[in-house]
This record gives C-alpha cells, sequence and structure tokens, in this order.
C-alpha cells in the first residue's frame, strides 16, 4: 500500500470535536506517513498514544480533563485511525516502533515540543518504550498502560500466553492469509477481540466504538495493523535484543489491568519493568485489558499523580 492507501469512510462521530471540547485536528507530513491528530490545552505537554485496534478516541474520556494542565496531543498510529498507510518494507520496517515513534516525535516538534511525557496504551505503549531508548532526550516521563515488553513477551511463551496472545501468532502469517480471513467479517472480528479483551462491548462508548468500526472495517488499515505485528516479530525484536542491556532512564509509570492477561500472567509487571527501566512504580487497576475506557476515573487519578506530582 502507497502512503496515502488508507481509505476509511469519512468519520460517523459527530461529537468527535465536542468531546475533545477546545482541540484542534491537525494532519501532519513527516516524509513517510501524514499523522492524523488532535490536541489542545496548555501546559507541560503529554503525548497519548493508542492501541489495537482502536484510534485517538479511546482518550476521550481522559484528554480533556489532562488538557486542563498539559498540552496534550493525541494522534494515530500510522496504519490506524485517519493517519496514512505507508508502505511495510521487505522487513516490515515500515511498521516497526521505530518508525511509528519517529512519526510522533516529528509530530510533537511541530507542534513546539522538544520535550514531552508519553503515555502509551497497548501497541502505543510499545511504541512509546521505544521511543524513550531512540530518543531519550526527548521523553520527560514514560507511563505504559497494560504491556510488558515485546522481547519479554516472546521469550516467556507458554500455553496460556500462546492462547490468549493467539492474535500475535496469526496476524504475523504471511500476508494475505490473515487479511482474507478477517475480509469475511471483519467488524463481527473486531467485536470478537474487543468483546474478549475487555469486560465486554458494553464498555466503549457507541460513539467511540463506532469510530473503531469504521476505521476497521477499511481493508488498507486492517493490512497496515496486521503489518504492525509481523513488524513485532521481526525487525522490532532485532531493535530490542540490539538494546536489551539498555534501561529506560526517564521516571516511568506501570499501570495494568488486574483482570487482563498481563494481570493474570505469574510474574508482577513491576518486576518485569525493573529489569528495563531504573524508577519504575505503579499498580493494577480493576479492569481488563481496555482500562482506559473501563476505568477511566481511577486510570485518569494516577496519570495525574504520575504527570503533574512530585516524584519521590
Amino acid at each position: 500500500p502507497s502512503a496515502a492507501s488508507c481509505s476509511a469512510a469519512a468519520p460517523s462521530w459527530d461529537s468527535v470535536l465536542d468531546v475533545f471540547e477546545g482541540f484542534t485536528t491537525t494532519r501532519f507530513d513527516t516524509g513517510a506517513a501524514t499523522i492524523n491528530a488532535v490536541h489542545g490545552g496548555s501546559g507541560p505537554p503529554v503525548l497519548l498514544l493508542h492501541g489495537f485496534p482502536q484510534t485517538h478516541a479511546m482518550w476521550h474520556q481522559v484528554a480533556p480533563t489532562l488538557a486542563r494542565e498539559h498540552a496534550v496531543v493525541a494522534p494515530d498510529l500510522r496504519g490506524c485511525g485517519d493517519s496514512s498507510c505507508p508502505p511495510e518494507g521487505d522487513d516490515h520496517g515500515g511498521y516497526a516502533f521505530r518508525a511509528m515513534a519517529a512519526d510522533q516525535v516529528a509530530l510533537m516538534r511541530s507542534l513546539g515540543h522538544e520535550r514531552f511525557a508519553v503515555v502509551g496504551h497497548d501497541r502505543g505503549a510499545r511504541v512509546a518504550h521505544r521511543m524513550t531508548l531512540d530518543q531519550p532526550d526527548v521523553v520527560t516521563r514514560l507511563a505504559v498502560l497494560d504491556i510488558v515488553p515485546t522481547l519479554h513477551v516472546y521469550e516467556h511463551v507458554d500455553k496460556a500466553l500462546a492462547t490468549a496472545y493467539y492474535h500475535w501468532f496469526f496476524f504475523i502469517q504471511p500476508t494475505p492469509i490473515p487479511e482474507r480471513l478477517i475480509d469475511g467479517d471483519p467488524i463481527g472480528y473486531l467485536h470478537a477481540l474487543l468483546g474478549a479483551w475487555g469486560s465486554g462491548l458494553s464498555v466503549f462508548a457507541p460513539e467511540a466504538l463506532a469510530e473503531y468500526e469504521r476505521c476497521f472495517a477499511d481493508p488498507a488499515t486492517r493490512h497496515a495493523m496486521l503489518e504492525d505485528y509481523r513488524a513485532g516479530a521481526s525487525i522490532d525484536l532485532e531493535h530490542d535484543r540490539a538494546d536489551v542491556d539498555r534501561r529506560v532512564e526517564v521516571p516511568t509509570l506501570v499501570v495494568w489491568g488486574a483482570q487482563g492477561v498481563v494481570g493474570r500472567r505469574p510474574e508482577s509487571p513491576l518486576d518485569v519493568w525493573r529489569e528495563r527501566a531504573t524508577d519504575v512504580r505503579g499498580t493494577a487497576v480493576d479492569a481488563g485489558h481496555f482500562l482506559i475506557e473501563e476505568r477511566p476515573a481511577e486510570t485518569l487519578d494516577l496519570l495525574e499523580g504520575f504527570l503533574g506530582g512530585a516524584l519521590p
């Protein structure tokens, strides 16, 4: 697919701009991708990176409140939402976390933010982790929601994890095998994913769910999302292994859903992250994977305390 090949239908969420009241929508050409984002508020800047299979709309319950004290930027990752779908390349490098991180640093600089905090959920948290390693002078604080590092996941696969994360191994199959299978009922498949990983579809605002459906309905976007996972199982692991002895040096917040896969694993997420970062704190919330939408108030309290409070 070309850089302009994502062709999702026009947004159907009439209240998007109402939800992100006071925010501005922008499209920034990084040279490698065109990134769609909303931004608003003033104060110390914070970048919010969504996960799969979502868009920046996942932050609709927390971004307006954060914007009271922060300059908030909530983009769509390349290949997601209304951002473009660049070619993946022979090594899937077009969807490597390194490439996605570079997009977001360029976006933030275009908005005047040379240094900023970054909060990521799911795939967005993996982008944030890579960003912090690649450009440590850019990130001031890092918050990762409901993940452990990618390399750790692949090095600790057992039956339970392979069952819960089956999509990791399904999506990395050669194109077009998973694409064609998902094409049979993409919205039904999307609902199955969202329902299985969280507490059911009812936790999602209807307007947000409609946004996820709109974007996932586009075959080019679905292909790009799968390329993210193919990169995660190949070039991203090369990058992670090359940096295995490096640690994140900025204050790091780890939050996970107690009822999700990360929360049910035998190892403590904090212990895992302390192998990869020097200054780690965090806790579980009573949620599945989509903790921002399942427990927005509790998660927001943790983020506000971390982003705005003095650190011990």
